[in-house]
């Protein structure tokens, strides 16, 4: 049987975390950054986690599934 292939643009994008979440970065903070206010910006900094509703795809993505 083959092996699945994990996503390439996926294992770009996603970490999982020691407790088994799985981190993204914050989207719209790539351009069109001089109409956005600067705690709007600063609040798009860092990471957050995937939500439930995502997390099936994320890990198909992944090849996290069984």
């Amino acid at each position: 049987m083959p092996k699945m292939k994990t996503n390439s643009s996926a294992k770009k994008r996603f970490k999982l975390t020691g407790t088994g979440k799985i981190a993204r970065k914050s989207a719209f903070k790539r351009h069109i950054l001089t109409k956005k206010t600067t705690k709007q910006k600063r609040g798009l900094t860092g990471t957050v986690y995937v939500t439930d509703a995502d997390r099936g795809n994320v890990e198909r993505m992944l090849c996290m599934g069984k």
